[in-house]
């Protein structure tokens, strides 16, 4: 077997598993940027990484994964949304899944506040909160901080996370357990600004304007001087690094997922 092939994680489906009669203590719920996105999808590796280091059994659902529904929703289409959310509760439902981790804000949000609605009740969790909860518990232990100590770091806070669902405190207490020092821009937390991509905004053309929201948001972000800019969300991840390649900073600049920061610091 080669190194690369002996590298590669083998990541279980809810198939394998109820074919085996055994059930996940979570479903990793991926998401389309994470299955699809090329930049997400290091994301992805990522929190399965740290998964099956603090040794959590978990599942995917794999090929019977299918979008939440939530840019459907978000534009305006509410049948498309609940056939594909119904699609989800059947599935998820049959495989009598219980509680639901997922690294994106918009299929948390509608996991959580919508799906009960149309017969889908689980415990969601977002991954900026199950790895605090890792931390806090001692199953990931970041000695020293690893690469960031002391490295300043800015948080993004995605709506979603943010204002949709009262989510501030988790994301910085991950990057507080880096030893890193936090750099908050001026708008932030409840004040916090937009990305630009929320409510389908991600899947059209800009309104006519001055500036794109990406831009202005990414200004306030390198004015903090900050070498990391830190997000939980794949949409906000996007358009903050668009906006990093539109001030020619990608050298000086990274854009990272929370997860990142931990995979990292762990050297994994």
């Amino acid at each position: 077997m080669s190194e690369e092939n002996s590298r590669k994680i083998h990541v279980p489906t809810m198939a394998e598993l109820a074919a085996k009669g055994e059930k996940p203590e979570v479903l990793f719920w991926v998401g389309c940027a994470g299955a699809f996105d090329d930049r997400y999808k290091n994301v992805t590796k990522a929190f399965v990484k740290i998964l099956d280091k603090v040794g959590v059994k978990y599942a995917v659902l794999g090929e019977e994964e299918s979008c939440t529904g939530d840019p459907a929703k978000r534009a305006g289409n509410e049948f498309l949304f609940q056939m594909q959310a119904m699609t989800n509760i059947e599935v998820l439902n049959a495989y009598e899944v219980k509680k639901i981790v997922t690294a994106c804000p918009h299929c948390f949000n509608t996991f959580k506040n919508e799906y009960p609605d149309l017969g889908g009740n689980y415990e969601v969790i977002h991954h900026s909160t199950y790895l605090q909860e890792l931390i806090d518990t001692g199953k990931i232990q970041l000695q020293g901080g690893g690469e960031f100590k002391g490295k300043k770091i800015t948080f993004h806070d995605s709506c979603y996370l943010g204002r949709g669902n009262n989510i501030y405190e988790a994301p910085r207490q991950v990057i507080a357990a880096l030893d890193a020092e936090l750099v908050e821009m001026k708008r932030c937390r409840s004040k916090g600004l937009c990305c630009g991509a929320g409510g389908a905004q991600m899947f059209k053309d800009a309104e006519p304007g001055d500036k794109e929201v990406n831009i202005e948001r990414t200004e306030e972000a390198l004015e903090t001087e900050a070498e990391v800019i830190a997000s939980a969300c794949p949409f906000c991840m996007t358009m903050m690094s668009d906006g990093v390649k539109n001030k020619e900073k990608e050298d000086s600049v990274k854009v990272l997922d929370i997860v990142e920061l931990i995979e990292k610091s762990q050297g994994l």
